[in-house]
């Protein structure tokens, strides 16, 4: 399967790499060529934009840094949404508000493509190895497209609901582990000898 991924941050990278590994065909697009030359000089491909990345590849996953990046990559004059191909399929995995997520499905929905968010918990290394943890929100038809994929990607994929639930998903963990990395913080503190 041709895979776009736009969006080369260390995950976007580190994802790009794995599904190069599995002996897929990937092309990347990023905001800055430089951020992604070393995907390019391991042989991934290179799409001018976000646009020409939906033209050229059967699925494109997307991970970016917030909502405005990802209005950005899907609704500029050269976004996602320009994509001449009819039936693309979208894998949202960037981490963003609900509403953000229900928003970005209606825009692509109305465009005749499909949607799937499914923001992941884990780092760079499971990443790498394909052990991310997905929290899939959509139609399951959708999922059903995208699972071969994800599948690559995730140890674990849950469907848990339709769209804006994986980000709800991913905020509910979230939540525990920075209760946790601020009570750590604090009790730290207290043991601290003053200077």
């Amino acid at each position: 399967m041709h895979i776009g991924i736009a969006g080369t941050g260390k995950m976007g990278a580190a994802m790009a790499v794995r599904l190069q590994s599995l002996g897929h065909q990937v092309t990347v697009w990023n905001r800055t060529r430089a951020r992604a030359q070393s995907l390019l000089d391991a042989g991934i491909g290179w799409a001018e934009t976000p646009q020409a990345l939906a033209d050229a590849t059967e699925l494109v996953i997307s991970i970016v840094t917030n909502d405005q990046a990802l209005d950005d990559v899907y609704l500029s004059a050269t976004g996602l949404l320009k994509a001449r191909q009819p039936n693309r399929l979208f894998v949202e995995m960037s981490t963003v508000p609900p509403a953000k997520q229900e928003a970005m499905a209606a825009l692509v929905q109305a465009a005749g493509a499909a949607y799937l968010e499914c923001p992941v918990s884990g780092s760079i290394g499971p990443a790498r190895e394909g052990k991310l943890m997905g929290f899939a929100g959509g139609e399951a038809e959708v999922l059903a497209r995208a699972k071969p994929v994800l599948d690559l990607l995730c140890r674990r994929v849950e469907h848990v609901g339709l769209h804006g639930a994986g980000a709800r998903m991913k905020l509910a963990i979230n939540l525990p582990l920075m209760v946790y990395w601020q009570t750590l913080g604090e009790a730290l503190s207290i043991i601290e000898k003053p200077a």
